[in-house]
């Protein structure tokens, strides 16, 4: 049996990037796959981003309306791969499944509504109250299932920097009740398996930059504590098969490029304890990770970067790569005997009421009936227009047709030509930058603006009369001569072909205008943006966007990937304010 855990960065990215969420999930070939940071609400458990043929599946998501965590944050999702959900003896079917760790999610047991008022808190709990517990459930990371011969976390741990100390509590009281929980079931003499990102590296060997006292951060060493060599009770799976392996990380900076150089950290992990199957618990040597866990390693295929990419100082910033920030970590298990026959539980998303079907809310319901009965509003209430030769074909069609015309033409604006629409619209968004020339210009005065706009609607309202009252071939209604009528349609052709060529001159013209500045703009940029000291290369601008006194303002640094400081090809560290204006340093 294979798990795999996988900070995907966002679900939906991941099946656009594969396809579709089978060939995402079939690319992992396990038999347990793990996501986290799904970033899915309940209202986008929709089938194609949950339910893939061969998997049985369960979410939990973000509840919490907290500013900045509300929405698709966070989340996490178990697959499961089978070939039966109902009367299954697979261990990666699981037995039950819980969203959560505290027992007081009201969908802790499945989608149908629990039976009792008040939801039990999870043994071990009891200590804490409801309120700490929902809070600490309510943002969508942690999912269990239960397989019989052991029980499975799959966690997204919180993360906090250093000067958030309210995200730092949150993130304490989380890894402490869970390790309640643990303690829980390991005293039950259950078996688990922890997996995910729990967002700590716990070791100086496990970072790329780690500093003299890097090992002394609280969380840090909390997580070794819980490990045997620490007078703990689980096991570091992926250290006991690769104890002394450097450069082994999951997780890289996206914005600074450190993939480019391995600078990264190990936060992604598989945590193991528990007796083995073989019944010999009290020999010295048996345990479940020591007995059944074959191997355990880092998928380093699905990184994002790729040897032989162009590099970041070489133009390879423009070039988008594509996958997460993190990558997957797998283990195999060995010896794992089947269990007793079972069926998938009422967790499954296949029972969710926007997957299997049914409508989960009045809003959704009236949204989806508003589409459908427009859509046959408009196909029912919208004139049919007939083509040029049904229309023309007699003069007695032509004769019952005029009246038609003539009523098309008073009718209201929901049937205005496209022409004027598209003036509308135009006219409606003048507070919006349309071009690039537009910035630099002055603004038009709107009483300009819709003079011109009027005339512009009444020469398209001339044109569509002519065309449509008085085709070619057909006489007119004051018995007109040919003559005149070839005159007159001749001359709004060469009208029309005309203010064609004005139109593309006049694109051109817009275009060469618009390129022209953006060729000024770049080169005044490059002018004003300073070389780094290490390469004597133009350096890159970033935004501080951290709330403080200096949000907002912009910076410069090297261009180059962030690396190790013994690597000359590297980020140099070079950093640099940028010059604020005379006219924003008088307005403050």
């Amino acid at each position: 049996m294979k798990i795999v855990t996988y900070n995907v960065n966002g679900l939906r990215p991941r099946i656009q990037q594969y396809g579709s969420l089978r060939k995402l999930l079939d690319s992992l070939d396990a038999d347990i796959i793990c996501l986290q940071e799904t970033k899915l609400s309940k209202h986008d458990l929709r089938a194609d981003l949950v339910r893939a043929e061969g998997y049985e599946s369960f979410f939990s998501c973000t509840r919490t309306n907290d500013r900045g965590r509300s929405g698709g944050y966070s989340g996490v999702a178990t697959f499961c791969r089978v070939k039966s959900a109902f009367l299954s003896n697979e261990v990666a079917l699981p037995i039950s499944a819980e969203e959560g760790f505290t027992g007081l999610l009201a969908t802790s047991k499945g989608y149908e509504p629990r039976k009792e008022e008040f939801p039990s808190i999870a043994k071990g709990l009891e200590c804490f109250s409801r309120d700490e517990l929902l809070k600490v459930d309510s943002e969508g990371r942690c999912l269990i299932t239960d397989h019989g011969h052991f029980v499975l976390f799959n966690i997204y741990g919180p993360r906090a920097v250093q000067d958030d100390s309210e995200r730092i509590q949150f993130k304490l009281t989380f890894f402490k009740m869970l390790e309640r929980r643990w303690e829980c079931l390991l005293h039950q003499g259950r078996r688990i398996i922890i997996v995910g990102d729990l967002n700590i590296a716990p070791a100086a060997i496990d970072r790329c930059d780690a500093e003299p006292d890097f090992e002394k951060n609280g969380f840090r060493r909390w997580f070794r504590s819980l490990l045997v060599q620490n007078g703990g009770r689980l096991l570091d799976v992926f250290r006991a098969k690769h104890p002394d392996r450097k450069g082994a990380y999951t997780c890289w900076s996206q914005s600074t490029g450190a993939e480019e150089f391995n600078f990264g950290s190990r936060i992604d992990h598989i945590l193991g304890a528990g007796s083995c199957l073989h019944g010999e618990e009290n020999q010295e040597g048996h345990d479940f990770v020591t007995c059944h866990v074959a191997e355990c390693d880092i998928l380093m295929q699905f990184q994002r970067w790729k040897p032989g990419n162009t590099p970041r100082w070489k133009g390879g910033r423009s070039i988008k790569l594509e996958g997460s920030d993190h990558v997957p970590v797998y283990t195999s298990l060995v010896e794992i005997p089947e269990v007793l026959q079972h069926s998938t539980p009422s967790l499954s998303t296949r029972y969710h009421p926007q997957v299997c079907g049914s409508q989960q809310t009045l809003v959704s319901m009236f949204a989806r009936r508003q589409t459908t009965e427009q859509v046959i509003s408009e196909e029912s209430e919208s004139p049919q227009t007939p083509s040029h030769e049904e229309f023309f074909s007699t003069p007695e069609k032509y004769d019952s047709r005029a009246s038609h015309i003539r009523m098309l033409g008073s009718q209201s604006n929901a049937n205005i030509p496209a022409c004027i629409e598209a003036k509308k619209k135009a006219r409606h968004g003048q507070g919006s930058q349309l071009t690039l020339n537009s910035f630099f210009q002055k603004r038009i005065h709107r009483s300009e603006t819709s003079s011109s706009s009027f005339a512009g609607s009444k020469l398209c309202q001339t044109e569509i009369s002519y065309s449509l009252i008085e085709p070619k071939g057909v006489p007119s209604a004051d018995d007109e001569s040919g003559a005149s009528k070839d005159c007159r349609s001749n001359a709004i052709d060469n009208y029309q072909n005309e203010s064609q060529l004005d139109a593309c001159d006049t694109d051109k013209q817009k275009r060469k205008v618009a390129l022209q500045q953006w060729q000024r703009i770049q080169q005044l940029m490059q002018n004003s943006v300073p070389l780094c000291k290490g390469h004597q290369e133009p350096c890159v601008s970033r935004v501080v966007k951290k709330a403080g006194p200096n949000l907002g303002r912009r910076f410069y640094v090297c261009a180059r990937a962030e690396g190790p400081s013994s690597n000359p090809e590297a980020n140099c560290g070079y950093f640099k304010w940028a010059a604020v204006s005379k006219s924003k340093g008088k307005g403050k």
